[in-house]
């Protein structure tokens, strides 16, 4: 499926957030989503997935404008994965990722054996097979994670939009879910913090910054040291891996955080 964004704007009681984005992503392409904390990138997604009506522009699936789709037919396009799994219910784990074959559910039918077979599959995908009996809240945070990518993959959308999916992740399952990510045929769009990995999985990078999209193209393209100066106000090194991706080094900020207010409350001792 192709994801487009034709001038996507989305602001909050006035304030722009995401700024006149216009991005194409093709079928089966695996494209990372990139830039400081505040540059719009969970705000794009969500507007990408029908969660949030931008106030100017349009989405399109394979053309398809999106903006009258109901909430069901856009669920069963793309799934939805964001960046905190809270741990707040009482289901089991395979309940949980069970959410995912909603779209194709009657309101007061159950699993038949299609969903139980495709739920099957996604928790093993993400190697939960043995855990799917677990209460939910018992997970831990890495757990409940691939719990909610299960779940995407659960839905079998022909998209897939994660928001930074590699939290809470030990680097083994990072890069499982990397390989995960790049090696399937869906049309993926995911938002990550780190750039080497970024740049080792993924086909194509955008760079949002302010909210606007200042580079998109092969990762080699996107990562030089002189945007990575200008977006995210570090020294760093671009290098080579084995692959011939690029790979970033960090010899540190180019500027101290922020001072503390003068007004802040002094920090409590411990007794």
């Amino acid at each position: 499926m192709r994801i487009t964004a034709e001038g996507l704007s989305w602001s909050v009681a006035g304030t722009p957030v995401v700024r006149g984005v216009s991005a194409d992503i093709a079928p089966g392409e695996t494209v990372g989503l990139l830039g400081p904390n505040g540059s719009g990138k969970s705000s794009l997604l969500r507007c990408l997935a029908g969660l949030r009506t931008p106030d100017t522009g349009t989405v399109r699936y394979d053309g398809a404008s999106v903006r009258d789709w109901s909430a069901r037919r856009i669920a069963r396009h793309v799934a939805f994965v964001d960046q905190d799994a809270r741990a707040d219910s009482d289901l089991r784990v395979d309940d949980v990722v069970g959410l995912g074959r909603t779209p194709y559910r009657d309101r007061w039918r159950g699993p038949d054996a299609t969903d139980r077979a495709v739920v099957a599959a996604a928790l093993q995908r993400l190697g939960l097979t043995a855990l799917a009996d677990r209460p939910w809240k018992t997970l831990s945070g890495g757990e409940r994670q691939r719990a909610h990518i299960a779940r995407a993959f659960a839905q079998q959308p022909y998209g897939l939009l994660l928001d930074e999916p590699t939290n809470h992740l030990d680097v083994t399952h990072q890069l499982h879910l990397m390989e995960l990510l790049s090696g399937t045929d869906r049309t993926v769009l995911v938002a990550l913090h780190d750039l080497s990995l970024a740049a080792r999985y993924c086909d194509r990078l955008l760079l949002l910054h302010h909210g606007c999209l200042i580079a998109s193209g092969p990762p080699a393209a996107v990562l030089t040291a002189e945007r990575l100066a200008e977006v995210f106000e570090v020294d760093a090194a671009l290098t080579t891996d084995a692959l011939g991706r690029p790979q970033v080094t960090y010899r540190g900020p180019l500027r101290a955080p922020d001072p503390v207010p003068a007004t802040a409350p002094a920090p409590r001792t411990a007794h």
